[in-house]
C-alpha cells in the first residue's frame, strides 16, 4: 500500500469512528439527558473556574458540551459560555436548554479561533479521541486558549487500552500516559483529582486534571 493509500484508510477510518460515535450518542440523547442531567460535577467546574481566576466574564468553551447541562452553569455565573458537540441533537438541546451558542463541529476536524478562550472544559470527552490524533487535537485547543489559558479534562481510568465500546470509541488513558499527552502538548499540570469523590478512593474511575497552557 502507497503513503497516499495509507493516508486514505486512516482518513476513512477516523471518519468511521467518529461517526459511529456520534450517532450512537445522537439515538440515545433523550436518554442521555435524563440520565446525566442531575449529575453533579460541581467539583469539575470549581476546578476549571479557582485557576480561570476570574468571578464573572471569563470566556469558556464547554467543548463537548452534550445536551447543555455545564454550559448553562458557566454562563449562569456571568461567564460567556459557548458550545462544541459533534452530534447534531445535543447541540439543539444544548441551545434550547441554555440559551447559549453552540458550535456543531466535529472533535477530529476542529475550526477553533485563535487565542479566544480564557478555559476550556473537557467534561468526558476527550477519550474519545484516538491516541495517534490526540496530539493535533491537543495542540488546537491550546491555540484556541489565551496566554495562560486553563485547560479542564475529565476521562476514564485505564491502561491506555483504545477501542470500541459497544458503539462508541474510546481510550482508557493510564494516568502516566495522559499527563505525558498533555505536557507534550504544551501544558503544565495545576491539580489532578480522582471522581466520583463520594466513593472510596479504588473505585474512583475517572482521572479529572487541570492545565494551563505554556507559553
Amino acid at each position: 500500500m502507497s503513503g497516499d493509500d495509507q493516508a486514505t484508510t486512516n482518513e476513512a477510518e477516523l471518519e468511521r469512528i467518529f461517526a459511529a460515535t456520534v450517532a450512537d450518542y445522537d439515538r440515545r440523547a433523550g436518554e442521555f439527558w435524563e440520565r446525566t442531567r442531575n449529575h453533579d460535577v460541581a467539583q469539575n467546574v470549581d476546578a476549571l473556574l479557582r485557576w480561570v481566576k476570574r468571578e464573572a466574564g471569563a470566556c469558556i468553551l464547554d467543548f463537548g458540551c452534550g445536551p447543555g447541562r455545564d454550559l448553562k452553569v458557566f454562563s449562569d455565573a456571568g461567564h460567556t459560555a459557548i458550545g462544541l458537540d459533534g452530534c447534531v441533537s445535543f447541540v439543539e438541546m444544548a441551545r434550547a436548554y441554555s440559551g447559549c451558542e453552540v458550535w456543531r463541529q466535529d472533535f477530529l476536524a476542529l475550526d477553533l479561533p485563535d487565542r479566544r478562550f480564557d478555559g476550556v472544559y473537557a467534561n468526558a470527552t476527550l477519550f474519545h479521541v484516538p491516541r495517534r490524533e490526540l496530539p493535533r487535537i491537543l495542540g488546537q485547543i491550546r491555540s484556541t486558549l489565551k496566554a495562560d489559558g486553563i485547560l479542564f479534562a475529565s476521562n476514564p481510568r485505564g491502561n491506555d487500552e483504545e477501542g470500541w465500546s459497544g458503539e462508541r470509541y474510546g481510550v482508557w488513558h493510564s494516568v502516566e500516559g495522559w499527563r505525558s499527552f498533555l505536557s507534550d502538548a504544551g501544558f503544565v499540570e495545576l491539580e489532578a483529582f480522582l471522581r466520583p469523590n463520594d466513593l472510596p478512593v479504588e473505585e474512583r474511575r475517572w482521572l479529572a486534571t487541570v492545565w494551563r497552557k505554556v507559553q
